[in-house]
């Protein structure tokens, strides 16, 4: 009788044993499964913004080639402009002696009212 009793507590306490690991088991899956639950959104996230970044650059490309065609433009009617003779020169040095008087002018008076 002490051999099956001794068999049936090894037996319960195999199946105590299991039951333990199969909720730890069980547990930890969960765990991984939230996990990756979390992981799978934040990818979402970001495929969402590298789309709109995307968007975005595309946008400024644009932008930017419609900047360059009028900076090439006003640079060949400058060019034009200043091999066109001296009269335009002469224009070209008072337009220049104007910009510079009006920075300096500016210039002074935003230094004057921060004090």
């Amino acid at each position: 009788m002490k051999r099956s009793s001794m068999f049936s507590q090894h037996g319960q306490s195999a199946n105590a044993v299991d039951d333990i690991l199969d909720s730890e088991n069980n547990r930890m899956a969960e765990n991984l499964a939230t996990k990756v639950t979390r992981l799978k959104s934040l990818a979402l996230d970001i495929d969402k913004d590298a789309e709109d970044q995307n968007h975005y650059l595309d946008g400024m490309d644009s932008d930017f080639m419609s900047v360059t065609g009028l900076l090439t433009g006003s640079v060949k009617r400058f060019s034009t402009m200043t091999r066109s003779g001296r009269d335009n020169r002469r224009l070209l040095c008072y337009v220049s002696a104007g910009l510079v008087a009006v920075f300096f002018i500016l210039y002074y008076l935003v230094t004057r009212s921060r004090t």
